[in-house]
């Protein structure tokens, strides 16, 4: 059958790839959609047969929510799945990606989902951002994420805390032994901006500066005349992944939660954007000139 020749191809126990939970339920889901696909049902009759919704299959196949035994297995019946083996490959695949998550601990401190995207963006190989008006988080310093993160969830000193720690957990992916590339594209008017005093801001161009002189970042500062905000004003991170059964995805955080996008249209438009941004930016190897053009041309505010 088709479904046992695609369900072969793609090694359906996900061995080699990142161990967590969260990513692992998308790598599960997708490889459900292709089998979907390949045998040619709607998501509707794929609701039907596990007595959900189409909503239910959305959810699953992009790896939202964990996956029941019996599910998988009236799912993998319905694509023409028939292989013992190749089951057992599915169903082993799916108790690991139902496990707690090394992120979900610290869910709390964030929107919902967080969790999800904290195992993919740890997992990418690729990862651009663009934050209008705010200097990306990747590239905070903890006095500067302090200040931020003060204004943004007025809350006692013990939570803020917690949320620097998350922070640097998530940033040690910059300084591990097989970093991703990264790279940000920064408003000149968020470098402008001394959140935190003078010497919050002085010691977070100091950090910029080091990262641009890194060999996987990318920093690029966005001139005020281009007008960041009116190319995208929402902030936004494509990741890009080794996995070939993972494309691409848009992470748009917003204030009651975040949106992930991979449609192919969605992801045309973004990267359209940065294109626009990064082509519209200064060129790489004048970053750190502008850094210091900056300590030198704005005096310090109290």
């Amino acid at each position: 059958m088709i479904g046992d020749r695609n369900a072969a191809e793609m090694s359906a126990t996900g061995e080699g790839l990142d161990e967590d939970p969260a990513l692992l339920r998308r790598v599960l889901g997708a490889r459900l959609r292709r089998l979907r696909e390949a045998a040619g049902i709607r998501g509707e009759a794929a609701g039907r047969a596990i007595r959900a919704s189409h909503s239910k299959i959305s959810r699953l196949e992009a790896g939202r929510v964990g996956f029941r035994a019996m599910d998988i297995d009236d799912l993998l019946t319905l694509y023409g799945v028939h292989d013992a083996d190749t089951r057992a490959e599915y169903r082993q695949l799916a108790r690991r990606a139902n496990a707690v998550g090394r992120w979900q601990a610290d869910a709390d401190l964030t929107p919902p989902r967080l969790d999800t995207y904290l195992a993919l963006e740890d997992a990418a190989t690729l990862i651009r951002c663009y934050a209008p008006g705010l200097v990306p988080d990747l590239a905070r310093t903890p006095s500067y994420a302090h200040t931020v993160f003060a204004i943004a969830h007025p809350e006692p000193t013990g939570e803020i805390q917690r949320r620097i720690e998350l922070l640097m957990r998530r940033q040690h992916l910059l300084t591990r032994s097989d970093p991703p590339w990264v790279w940000f594209v920064i408003e000149a008017a968020a470098l402008r901006r001394p959140i935190g005093g003078h010497e919050v801001w002085d010691a977070q161009l100091d950090h910029l500066a080091d990262l641009a002189a890194r060999p996987n970042i990318t920093v690029q500062v966005l001139p005020d005349h281009v007008g960041g905000p009116a190319i995208n004003e929402t902030p936004f991170t494509l990741l890009r992944f080794a996995a070939p059964e993972l494309s691409d995805l848009v992470h748009l955080p917003h204030a009651t939660g975040a949106q992930f996008l991979d449609k192919r249209g969605d992801l045309d438009r973004h990267n359209a954007i940065w294109d626009r941004l990064c082509v519209c930016a200064t060129p790489p190897e004048q970053t750190t000139e502008l850094i210091d053009a900056l300590r030198t041309t704005h005096s310090p505010t109290a």
